[in-house]
This record gives structure tokens, sequence and C-alpha cells, in this order.
């Protein structure tokens, strides 16, 4: 009855069930004491009472020290507890500084990195191909009384560098709509498919191309933004009975029926080297006075 117990780990049920089989224990243990005294022995009665009282005194002081010692745990508990659950919110508070943190030097570090890659990509501008291709062909237009009008750099840049021509060269009661501009070059190419299809070969074999291969390529050229090349030329070319001329920085310029038709030739550029994504096709316009010296600020803008 009186075995030590560790309280921490017993709640106040544990406790109260604890108690009430210890006064049980200890009201059988009285009744025993009580039956040993005997009936003619007042001497003995008065030793068995004082020794139960003492007993009762004993459980009941120790009682009141174990259910103290539990409410006391119990308030440990609850202030540890408390604690601990305000600690979430510290240490959020502190992760939330520590992200930010985080972030504020992700972002320094990418734009150091992409600084120094602007740094890097400028020096190649200067000195790298793109560079050194656009100062020629620059060269080539100015003597030429020429200067470079940019094209956007997409699948469509030839048919937008044809169709500026078009307007700059006062034929603008040709076709200028750029999906009217494709139909017209897929139709001429079907329509001269024996006197082409010599010129064409698949890209990723380098053989001829089959039937079915030159009828995707035709309906390519109409139904997306495929890139063009020689043979859209061609096709425009006599298509619009125009002559296309092409400069480029090495070479002598390419012309398509510069003899058959009538006219000035559409002048266009051709780069190999401008954009990462391939070769692209620029327009030309006349040179302008007040534009002649600043040709180097074109190529931020190119």
């Amino acid at each position: 009855m009186c075995d030590s117990i560790n309280l921490d780990i017993l709640s106040l049920e544990d406790i109260t069930t604890k108690h009430k089989k210890e006064r049980k224990e200890l009201q059988a243990n009285i009744q025993a004491l009580k039956k040993s005294a005997g009936k003619g022995d007042k001497k003995k009665k008065k030793e068995v009472l004082e020794t139960i009282s003492k007993l009762e005194l004993e459980l009941d002081e120790r009682h009141a020290n174990e259910l103290a010692q539990l409410n006391k745990t119990s308030n440990t508990t609850e202030e540890v507890t408390e604690e601990v659950a305000n600690q979430p919110e510290e240490s959020d508070r502190n992760q939330r500084v520590s992200k930010a943190q985080k972030r504020r030097d992700k972002k320094a570090k990418d734009e150091k990195a992409k600084q120094a890659e602007i740094l890097e990509q400028e020096k190649i501008n200067k000195t790298g191909p793109r560079a050194t291709e656009l100062k020629l062909i620059k060269t080539i237009l100015k003597s030429r009384n020429l200067m470079l009008y940019p094209i956007p750099s997409d699948g469509d840049c030839l048919y937008n560098a044809i169709r500026h021509q078009l307007i700059v060269t006062g034929r603008s009661a040709a076709v200028t709509d750029i999906l009217k501009l494709r139909q017209i070059t897929a139709e001429y190419i079907l329509e001269h498919k024996s006197m082409l299809i010599f010129y064409m070969s698949n890209p990723a074999t380098g053989d001829s191309l089959t039937d079915d291969e030159f009828i995707n390529y035709c309906e390519s050229i109409k139904r997306s933004a495929t890139w063009g090349g020689q043979i859209e030329i061609k096709a425009l070319s006599n298509a619009l009975k125009v002559p296309i001329e092409v400069l480029q920085s090495s070479g002598p310029p390419t012309v398509q029926n510069d003899d058959n038709f009538p006219g000035p030739p559409l002048v266009l550029t051709f780069h190999r080297h401008m954009y990462s994504l391939g070769e692209h096709y620029n327009s030309t316009k006349c040179l302008e006075i007040d534009e002649e010296t600043s040709s180097d600020d074109d190529d931020k803008t190119v």
C-alpha cells in the first residue's frame, strides 16, 4: 500500500482508482485489527484504536500529497504544452523570415548571374558570328543606299519580309495577307511539282520526298508557321510575277526572275546567325540620312 509509484504517468482517474483500492485494503486491515483486540482487554483495544487512527491519518496524508503532486504535474504539463503550442508560431515566424531571406538571397544571386550573362552576351554581340554577319550585311546594304528593316523572328519571317517589300516597292495591289501568301505559295508548288520536287528532300533522311511527304509539305505551308526557304521564294516570285533578290553576308546575292518580270526586285536579307532558333529573313528599306549614323543601335533591336 505504501509502494512508491511514479505519479507522472498516472491520470486523475488512475489516482482515484488507486486511492479507493488502498482505502478498501485499509478497512479490511482495520477489521482484522479490531478482531485481534478481544472484548475484555481494554488496553489491547486502546492500542488497536491508536494504530487504526495512525494508519488512517497516514493514508489521508499520503493521498492528499499524491493529489497535490498530480495537480502540480498537470499544471507543469499545461505550461509546457502551452509553451510548445506557442513554439510553432515563433518557429513559423522564424521560418517565414528564413524563407523570405532565402528568396531575397536567391533573387540577388539570379540578378547577379543575369547581369553576368548580359555582359557576356554583349561581348559576344560585338565580336561573335551574329555581329560579324550583321556588320557585313549592313555594309552591303549601305553600298546600295539601303538599310535593314527588322522582321519578327518567327516561322512567318519570309512571308512578312515579302509582304513589307510588296508595300515599299509600290506593289500595294499585290497580295499582302500572310495567310494568302502562304496559300499562293503552297498552290504554286503543288501545281509545279515536276519542276520543284527535285530540289526538295526529307530533312531527316536526305532522300527525295515521297508523294505523301510532298502533299504534307504543301499542307504545312498553308496551315502552320513553317519556315520558308529557297523553294518558297522561287514559288512566290513566279506566282506574284516579281523578281526577288536575297542578300547575305558571304557570296553573291541569289536572284529569282530578274529578267523575267518588270519592276524593282523585292530585296531581302538572309541571316544564319541572327537568332539561336535558326535561319532568318529580314526586309530592307531606303537608307535614311538621320538613321545612317545610328545604324549600330539597330543591332539591339533586330
